[in-house]
């Protein structure tokens, strides 16, 4: 059982929308590049900003950098991109 799942009793209240919907999150970001053992590093991006969303079109994943970028910057993404658009 998950972390989620055990602070849930199983309950599956703490599994995220994304991956319900079969997302799986990649070891690499998706904006840069970066590569990381450790999934922690990153997260997965809505680039429709609506976190019910969960196409697999509208989903990157991002590392944790990127992600503030993206913020502060703006959405350089277009649902269905495989790669930003610089």
């Amino acid at each position: 059982m998950c972390e989620s799942c055990a602070r849930y009793n199983g309950s599956g209240k703490g599994i995220p929308r994304w991956m319900k919907h079969g997302y799986e999150k990649k070891d690499f970001c998706e904006k840069c590049g970066f590569q990381s053992k450790h999934s922690e590093q990153f997260d997965v991006y809505h680039i429709d900003g609506n976190l019910e969303n969960c196409r697999l079109g509208n989903l990157k994943t991002i590392c944790a950098n990127c992600q503030r970028i993206v913020q502060k910057e703006g959405n350089q993404w277009k649902q269905g991109d495989l790669v930003p658009d610089f």
